[in-house]
């Protein structure tokens, strides 16, 4: 554990870091993330999941820390204004992140997908626009989905709790595997 632990420990301490603020937090919750993980490495399934494994671990106990210390302050109007601004910076990083996504699919996945899930089309009209049938621009859409979530997979360090996604840190990989994947999918060539 001790060696593979120290591939990814300065990886979690700056992911504490961006979470927290604070460096000496940090450091503890490092060590409790150690902690936690040498208890149950024995529940975690094969190695190759130990990434997202530990980020999980990381993740609950920041979440743990910030349950303890029951602080509760009143926001003030210009701090919820800033709160909804951060999120709607983060939803346009996740846009950003996904379009090149969208670009790495085969040409008839992409085109539905596009068409549906970027532009809000219902899948009647991204038939009638493409000339298929309903049941093809289903298919195309579902299996579209099916290869952008791969993407996606390959991608990012994806975090989904109760609620959906909770954070993502893009792969520096993702650019290169979009540029491989085109070529190898034949996105250019009419499929």
């Amino acid at each position: 554990m001790l060696a593979e632990w120290l591939i990814h420990k300065d990886q979690l301490r700056s992911y504490i870091v961006k979470k927290t603020g604070d460096l000496d937090l940090a450091d503890d919750i490092l060590q409790d993330v150690y902690i936690k993980a040498s208890q149950k490495i024995e529940q975690l399934e094969s190695r190759d999941k130990l990434h997202n494994w530990l980020y999980r671990i990381t993740h609950n106990t920041i979440m743990d820390f910030y349950r303890t210390q029951q602080i509760h302050e009143e926001l003030l109007d210009n701090q919820v204004a800033e709160e909804m601004s951060a999120e709607l910076i983060n939803l346009q990083a996740v846009a950003q992140c996904l379009r090149p996504m969208f670009d790495c699919l085969p040409e008839k996945y992409r085109q539905v997908m596009i068409l549906a899930e970027l532009d809000g089309l219902s899948q009647q009209a991204v038939a009638e626009q493409l000339g298929l049938s309903l049941s093809a621009t289903k298919s195309r859409i579902q299996r579209g989905r099916v290869k952008l979530k791969e993407i996606l997979m390959d991608c990012c360090n994806i975090e989904a709790g109760g609620e959906g996604i909770v954070d993502f840190d893009p792969d520096p990989k993702c650019v290169e595997f979009c540029k491989t994947s085109a070529i190898n999918d034949g996105v250019h060539q009419s499929a």
